[in-house]
């Protein structure tokens, strides 16, 4: 599917230098320590009943990983979870519990960390003591047994069960628990970053005397009313327009300058989360796990956790029709308001294992090495650096006008815009997909808001406010557009939405918020938040105004037009038609020939796209007021862009083979 360029920047595996005699002696010391530890599980490996040719493949890699046999044995696939623990379950003398009622296990908040690394949990039975339900270490198993040997009551007190199982039921004992955390935890710890409370008291009085300013004003100097506005709105216009001339004049782009070096796949690599928020995605499950299995990164670090609703069977049956790799994880939320993808996600991150988190959508199919590119920027940053945004490509663009469009648009947003700003160290509305974050700062910052349909954006502003940095990765994520009407509206309806609670959010204290984010980063959040809700909200008057103007023109006899009526006719006809031409061309040069050549005449409809954005932009408004969180859920379908025989070109187009 993919090749090892992206039209981004060029991934080069290295190996770390020679460090001298002294580190290398260092090296071949502890080598010799982990064969001599290899030995000894493997012979209880052996033991067990596995056979050798898997235990020599399974302790090289445990050698580069920095694991265990057993560990990679597990995450292989090669052996049945049930079967290896109910093995140790006869080694050790022991019964095996091969699944632990969720009744039985008292939930606590100290509970949670069971389901990063299970061991053990006390099971409570009526009218008997408490039993212990332990995972065991093969390395442990013969202490264990000799144990049992020597105290026979042992084998009354502990049962052998599996990671899984211990995981299953710890989720399902404090699954109310941790919903009401999703759901309030952010509110409680911090309400004025919450989106809860949509209009505080204060914003609502400040546009109750804004609003009986401007009736008074409309009652007593309509003209000038208009006048003021106008100039408002034409300014928020201009203003908009200059600073995307300004990241199309930015040429300056981490990977552009040098090329990317990747980790060397024979090092030691951390555990990566990887969480994908999926409901009423039955359809592209096979795609979606297809997508995650080709991640290069060792399996036994890998964290995959699909987080569904726990009333959505038709995708949960979906998965486990798939039957997906011992790495893959089912976390089922319960069912609680508000049904929005920031809440599934901060319930699930109870129980990430990660050093370092991401998250995917259901139709996602990130590259390859996108985590390695990560983890290598990550390592090389300070802490401060708190997410990573890779790169959305839109790989059926040439589907429909309005795939084409939208390919354009997310091509400037995510290859020039946000690369720009994060160079510069301003503030990234984030995409709600291919985030990548330290584990710790996500939980520093409060996690996801469940009340904001745009949590991305929030979040990303969020960041900027607490002092940590958000940059953009190289390595991209393929995405499919909409391509019809209806469902892009709903999508595009709740962005604005959500964009609407994010200003409100920020603006709740506006000279704090300056304080924190520093004037500049303010100044140009009020440009890429506000300055886009205003400029949707009022192009079509703006267009009016010109078709008015220009046919009061072109009348016989011309009627005389004011000095100030031609200036601001002129500062329109820039920020629109300018808009147009800044929309297509910075979407188009960083696209590569094979994706410009499928988008065809698109930008002839980039009029009418900005009108529907105005559709939508009004129709959040009402949506905001009506049904405030509301997540239009957006419907996909299994990629035609990528057939079994597709492939990804040099410049990163969707070809047939």
């Amino acid at each position: 599917m993919w090749t090892r360029e992206y039209g981004f920047a060029r991934l080069v595996a290295h190996r770390l230098p020679d460090t001298g005699r002294s580190e290398r002696g260092a090296v071949s010391a502890a080598r010799t320590r982990d064969f001599a530890r290899f030995r000894h599980e493997a012979l209880l490996l052996k033991a067990l009943g596995i056979s050798k040719p898997l235990i020599a493949c399974m302790a090289q890699r445990a050698a580069v990983t920095g694991t265990s046999i057993e560990t990679e044995v597990l995450a292989s696939g090669a052996i049945d979870e049930e079967a290896y623990y109910g093995g140790l379950a006869r080694m050790a003398g022991l019964p095996f519990v091969a699944e632990i009622p969720d009744g039985m296990i008292n939930d606590g908040p100290a509970l949670d960390c069971q389901l990063k690394e299970p061991t053990l949990v006390r099971l409570h039975c009526n009218g008997r003591a408490p039993v212990i339900a332990l995972v065991p270490k093969i390395t442990h198993i013969e202490g264990l047994a000799s144990r049992v040997k020597r105290s026979a009551c042992l084998g009354e007190t502990i049962v052998i069960t599996t990671p899984s199982a211990i995981r299953r039921a710890v989720w399902k004992a404090g699954g109310e628990r941790r919903g009401r955390v999703a759901v309030h935890g952010l509110f409680q710890a911090t309400q004025p970053l919450s989106a809860r409370t949509v209009v505080t008291g204060d914003q609502g009085f400040s546009a109750g005397l804004l609003i009986s300013g401007l009736l008074m004003l409309l009652a007593l100097a309509p003209q000038l009313l208009m006048i003021i506005l106008h100039l408002i709105l034409s300014l928020f216009h201009l203003g908009g327009l200059m600073l995307r001339l300004a990241v199309l004049a930015h040429t300056r782009r981490h990977g552009s300058e040098h090329e990317t070096m990747l980790q060397s796949a024979d090092m030691a690599l951390p555990i990566y989360s990887v969480m994908v928020a999926i409901y009423r995605e039955a359809a592209v499950v096979p795609q979606l796990i297809a997508a995650l299995d080709e991640i290069d990164w060792p399996r036994s670090r890998l964290d995959i956790k699909l987080v569904c609703e726990a009333d959505d069977l038709e995708t949960l049956a979906a998965i486990a029709k798939v039957r997906p790799g011992p790495h893959f994880e089912v976390v089922e939320v319960p069912a609680m308001q508000p049904r929005t993808k920031p809440k599934a996600l901060t319930y699930a991150l109870a129980g990430a294992r990660g050093e370092f988190i991401t998250i995917y959508d259901a139709e996602d199919r990130p590259h390859p090495q996108q985590l390695r590119e990560a983890y290598h920027r990550f390592r090389l940053s300070s802490d401060k650096l708190a997410c990573l945004q890779s790169p959305l490509v839109i790989a059926n663009g040439g589907e429909s006008w309005l795939s084409a469009v939208f390919a354009l648009e997310y091509a400037a947003l995510f290859r020039r815009l946000l690369p720009a700003l994060g160079f510069y160290r301003m503030p990234l509305p984030l995409g709600g997909t291919s985030n990548h974050f330290r584990t710790a700062a996500l939980t520093g910052c409060g996690g996801w808001d469940p009340f904001n349909v745009t949590e991305d954006a929030d979040l990303g502003m969020r960041l900027n406010r607490m002092g940590y940095e958000v940059a953009t990765l190289t390595l991209p994520t393929l995405e499919d557009a909409p391509t019809r009407f209806p469902v892009w509206l709903g999508q595009r309806t709740r962005w604005y939405k959500g964009w609407l609670q994010t200003w409100l959010v920020l603006m709740r204290n506006p000279r704090r918020t300056m304080r924190e984010m520093r004037p500049m980063p303010f100044f140009v959040f009020q440009l890429l938040i506000g300055g886009m809700l205003i400029s949707a909200l009022s192009h079509p008057a703006l267009l009016s105004f010109i078709t008015l103007s220009v046919l009061s023109m072109l009348q016989s006899p011309a009627s005389d037009s004011s000095a100030f009526t031609k200036v601001m006719l002129a500062i329109d006809m820039v920020n629109i038609l300018g808009s147009y031409a800044v929309f297509y061309v910075s979407g188009s040069m960083p696209m590569s020939p094979r994706e410009k050549s499928s988008l065809g005449r698109c930008w002839l409809y980039i009029p009418v796209y900005w009108m529907a954005i105005s559709i939508a932009a009004w129709k959040a408004v009402i949506e905001l007021r009506l049904r405030p969180f509301y997540w239009s859920k957006t419907p996909h379908l299994p990629s035609r862009s990528l057939a079994p025989n597709a492939r990804i070109d040099g410049q990163g187009a969707v070809f047939a083979a």
